[in-house]
């Protein structure tokens, strides 16, 4: 399922908060911080490595581990409005020897590849107000305004906690997953993955190659700086052989315009 939807469709609904590890409202500071974590600072890129596992349910047994990243950039709009550009690929790996599956039980096994995604946050009435645009031709989607990430802050870190609830119709038949994501932010951290860090899950249909049904996904993320700081070999090897495109995020707005015919 080369365009299994593995969003980060990351909007917000906004609790008041009255004391450390409840929600809180969004402000321009709350606003900043975010656009720093998810994306980065618009001088370098964001880069956002993933390992986990894939496991089938309710057995709960495991078929597959999984390795990936999401690549993005960010264009500033206004003082509370910014555009994340981004694409994202993940692959997915033998148990004992950590090798890209692409094959199994009789049927193909593509990676999951996102060639781009354009996210728009905004600030907007104490509130974070996001938009979607994804794939192209027929498959266009855009999705939003979205309201649905809390937001806490235990000590100086800054939890952002992001549930999807997809249920909607593709050219394949009725699609239904549910994903949810808890970024991390820590600023008087040193190192970048110690500052920006991301947990994430989902339960939905898994692969047929894999065993098929459905399963859930867990995946464990952080930040590095460099395609080089990625620590598998495997996956490099994958992104400079296979899927080159991914080594850095999309340039520009002309560049996904072109995508999304």
């Amino acid at each position: 399922m080369k365009k299994l939807l593995l969003t980060f469709v990351l909007s917000t609904v906004i609790c008041a908060a009255t004391s450390h590890g409840q929600s809180m409202a969004w402000n321009q500071e709350i606003f900043d911080a975010w656009v720093n974590m998810r994306v980065g600072d618009g001088k370098s890129n964001a880069i956002w490595w993933c390992q986990g596992e894939v496991y089938s349910y309710p057995a709960g047994k495991l078929v597959a581990r999984m390795e990936g990243i999401d690549h993005g950039t960010v264009l500033k709009v206004a003082k509370d409005s910014v555009l994340q550009l981004n694409r994202k690929t993940f692959t997915y790996h033998d148990l004992k020897t950590n090798e890209i599956i692409t094959e199994g039980m009789g049927q193909k096994l593509a990676p999951i590849a996102y060639d781009y995604q354009k996210i728009t946050y905004a600030l907007r009435d104490g509130k974070l107000k996001t938009w979607v645009e994804q794939g192209g031709g027929a498959r266009l989607t855009k999705m939003g305004p979205g309201e649905s990430i809390t937001v806490r802050k235990t000590g100086e870190t800054f939890i952002w906690t992001a549930p999807v609830f997809l249920d909607f119709t593709t050219p394949r038949g009725k699609y239904e997953a549910y994903e949810n994501y808890d970024f991390f932010y820590t600023p008087s951290l040193k190192t970048t993955k110690e500052k920006y860090q991301l947990t994430w899950e989902r339960y939905g249909d898994i692969p047929a190659a894999i065993g098929g049904g459905k399963g859930i996904i867990h995946l464990v993320c952080y930040r590095v700086d460099r395609i080089e700081d990625l620590p598998s070999d495997v996956f490099k090897r994958y992104l400079k052989e296979k899927a080159p495109m991914w080594l850095n995020p999309p340039k520009d707005l002309a560049e996904i315009a072109e995508m999304q015919k």
